[in-house]
């Protein structure tokens, strides 16, 4: 057996078929990317590995004995700690040993006690073969390839945003010694130089990983093979990611062509079914059929999300500069960004990158009114109207649908024009009367996409779009706002989604 195996599992959410005697194993080294379209139990499946969730059947096996490390980037922390002290937690077993250690050194009889004395050179031995006395220094190393020692390595974990203490928590994952990583979207708190830095820690790691992304630049770099989930099985492809895409694109359309036809046989015994059971002549031969239908291993087509075809709801603009910023100082008590100077047209489209936690986000928002400039000041055109989309999950209540939602803000639409957009947007009918917060984070993205679609805007204010979204609403996406023909501000990590169509772009460092 491999490190990880999964024996015929099933698991339903409600009426949504996730998974239906899904298997696949893990062995030693391999690095595994998990894709799959938004709502097809990507995280699911890992809560299952880590036990969070529990399958309605089937079996998950972990290899015994196995060291095993799972990112969660909410998990709760002591916020009086401080970010080098947290790190050092890693390494807890190896610093109680080392206390043990100087127990015994610490008694002058210990010396002549033969067993201790080699209970301690054990130890010694054991410190030196897992890199104990360079404990510190790794713990910089890693901090520095993400970008953490920016933060300062005294700062308390309960003074850092919720990006600044994910990318704390990812740190302190990769300095465990673990035999299996499972990795839910590590890079989304990333910027670009810190996932180069990730994307080559770990196609030189040692163990094997599990890592979900909606970054398939990121994906092909690090993975050797590719975890499919579709039509609730997963699929196992060796190679890297792109070469699988090409191939499990042939294996869609022979999956589509072999449930259409079970389709086709399952309604053609129904019909048999329906008009021959009363009759007594051929109740028989009805229920004969009825057998061989109950016998059908039926194939599960995933309706996770429909397909995406949205527009953007452009509105002209007729000044020609749509924003001026001028010795502009964002934050809260004191100013997190130098003081910003620029200009944007009425048709331009600047991306905004830097590092993690720098205040991109604060700097949105002070343009769009939500926080107020510390000083200098920023003027928008008279007649501009602002589409923005929000990288925080932030819903005033949630429980509420995504009709709902759609619904408070665009009081004006009828339901059937509510339902019709959210699923242009991906979001299917059932999706579309559950509660908000039981949707993955890409459908929930999808929600937002509808909102932003809806909005009649000149410009758009953009923080971080791409996060959650599978690969087709990405596309759709990139071909919007190359298309779009107003202004446009994009915060964005992924260079491959801006490179080709935008203007500017404005790098804080």
């Amino acid at each position: 057996m491999g490190l990880l195996k999964l024996t015929n599992v099933s698991y339903s959410f409600g009426e949504k078929i996730l998974y239906k005697d899904a298997e696949f194993e893990l062995f030693k080294g391999e690095h595994v990317g998990l894709i799959g379209k938004n709502g097809t139990g990507k995280t699911t499946l890992i809560n299952m590995i880590v036990g969070d969730v529990i399958p309605d059947s089937g079996e998950i096996r972990l290899q015994k004995d196995i060291s095993l490390g799972y990112l969660d980037q909410y998990a709760n922390v002591d916020g009086d700690l401080s970010i080098f002290d947290y790190l050092k937690t890693a390494f807890d077993k190896l610093y109680e040993i080392e206390r043990e250690l100087n127990a015994i050194y610490s008694k002058e009889e210990n010396y002549n006690n033969s067993k201790l004395m080699e209970k301690a050179s054990d130890y010694q031995s054991l410190l030196v073969n897992c890199s104990f006395y360079e404990i510190e220094s790794n713990i910089l190393k890693v901090a520095d390839g993400l970008g953490v020692t920016a933060l300062g390595m005294g700062t308390k974990m309960g003074e850092l945003s919720g990006g600044q203490k994910a990318k704390v928590i990812l740190s302190k994952l990769l300095l465990g010694n673990y035999d299996l990583l499972l990795l839910d979207e590590p890079t989304n708190f990333l910027d670009k130089q810190h996932v180069e830095w990730l994307s080559e820690y770990l196609k030189s790691f040692k163990g094997a990983f599990i890592v979900i992304s909606h970054d398939y630049a990121f994906l092909d770099k690090v993975t050797t093979c590719i975890l499919d989930i579709e039509f609730a099985k997963i699929k196992k492809y060796s190679g890297n990611l792109f070469k699988v895409l090409s191939t499990k694109e042939l294996h869609d359309k022979s999956f589509l062509n072999e449930y259409n036809a079970q389709q086709k046989q399952i309604k053609k015994y129904e019909i048999y079914i329906q008009k021959n059971k009363a009759r007594a002549s051929t109740a028989a031969m009805a229920k004969s059929r009825q057998k061989q239908l109950d016998k059908i291993d039926r194939l599960v087509l995933s309706k996770s999300s429909g397909k995406i075809n949205f527009k953007l709801n452009a509105i002209p603009i007729t000044a020609k500069r749509i924003l001026k910023v001028e010795n502009l100082r964002v934050g809260y008590s004191f100013p997190i960004l130098p003081a910003l100077n620029f200009e944007l047209q009425s048709d331009q489209k600047l991306v905004i990158t830097g590092f993690n936690g720098i205040g991109k986000t604060t700097l949105l928002k002070t343009l769009i009114g939500e926080l107020q400039p510390l000083s200098g000041q920023f003027e928008f055109a008279s007649n501009v109207k602002i589409g923005y989309f929000e990288q925080d999950f932030k819903w005033q209540n949630k429980s509420i649908t995504p009709i709902d939602i759609v619904l408070d803000k665009f009081p004006k639409l009828s339901e059937k024009q509510i339902r019709s957009s959210l699923a242009q947007c991906g979001v299917n009918a059932k999706n579309a009367l559950q509660p908000i917060s039981t949707l993955s984070g890409g459908e929930q993205s999808k929600v937002k996409l509808c909102l932003l679609s809806l909005t009649s805007a000149n410009f758009l204010i953009l923080d971080e779009p791409t996060n959650h979204l599978d690969i087709d609403a990405k596309e759709v996406l990139k071909q919007e706002l190359k298309n779009w023909q107003g202004g446009m501000i994009l915060v964005s990590h992924e260079k491959e989604f801006y490179a080709d169509w935008c203007d500017e772009i404005l790098e804080i460092k």
